[in-house]
């Protein structure tokens, strides 16, 4: 079965059942890579959610974690994508940005799957001693959001919707004129923590969370996957919590 993706979606209600085969998505690279680490820093100063990012607190973040495209069978383009993460008493901030070409988002709704489109995503577990469950957030070029809690790597419950997040993004170029040429975009994402709370309280300074962050780039079937932790897999393929990349809360 080498070389053959073998999956199948099955929709029951909000929850969908992703299969795939263990063999397949095995890596056979023996040495297991660092797991990369970021500092989210508290920010210093109030964060507008308008999708640019030029608040002193975005400043003073640490430096970028920057995604990677690591599958050479993806015929799509490989263009960079640079993550900040800031935290306060009451949100998590995430601020994408992104270079892009063409810049293309079909989805409109709430949930759609937005993967498909031009998009970036933030895995994030709170409580890293275990794997089983995570939350999901796949954002658009639109804005649009689809979020879900993943359960053992294979369930999404998409019934599930975060309260109070404040979503904006900020186009360099134009959405869906395939003729232009454009630059660019980025998005600001304000998760607030409260979300989060049915697997751990609100994180304090030496706090550790796990995450990862993806993009989905390019229209089918030219599309590319960038990431931020290696998943250490065959194909590309984000869902992989035991490889996912540490959070360290500071002050």
């Amino acid at each position: 079965m080498a070389g053959i993706i073998r999956h199948w979606w099955s929709r029951t209600a909000s929850v969908t059942l992703l299969v795939t085969s263990s063999s397949l998505w095995a890596s056979p690279v023996e040495s297991q890579t660092a797991l990369p680490r970021y500092e989210v820093r508290r920010a210093t100063s109030r964060i507008t959610v308008d999708g640019v990012m030029d608040e002193a607190a975005w400043e003073s973040a640490s430096s970028p974690a920057m995604l990677r495209a690591l599958w050479e069978e993806q015929t799509g383009p490989r263009q960079a994508t640079a993550a900040r993460i800031l935290w306060d008493d009451d949100y998590l901030y995430v601020g994408y940005e992104v270079e892009d070409t063409d810049i293309t988002a079909q989805f409109t709704e709430r949930d759609d799957w937005v993967y498909r489109d031009d998009a970036v995503e933030i895995f994030v577990n709170p409580l890293p001693s275990q794997t089983g469950l995570y939350y999901g957030l796949e954002m658009s070029a639109r804005g649009v959001l689809m979020d879900y809690v993943m359960y053992d790597s294979r369930y999404i419950v998409r019934r599930f919707d975060m309260d109070g997040i404040q979503i904006a993004t900020h186009l360099r170029g134009t959405l869906n004129a395939r003729g232009d040429s454009d630059s660019g975009w980025s998005l600001e994402v304000a998760i607030p923590l409260a979300n989060f709370a049915a697997l751990g309280d609100p994180p304090s300074a030496g706090t550790v969370w796990t995450a990862n962050l993806n993009r989905w780039d390019g229209t089918a079937p030219d599309r590319t996957m960038s990431i931020w932790s290696d998943p250490l897999v065959e194909r590309p393929h984000p869902h992989f919590p035991e490889r996912f990349g540490d959070l360290v809360f500071v002050d």
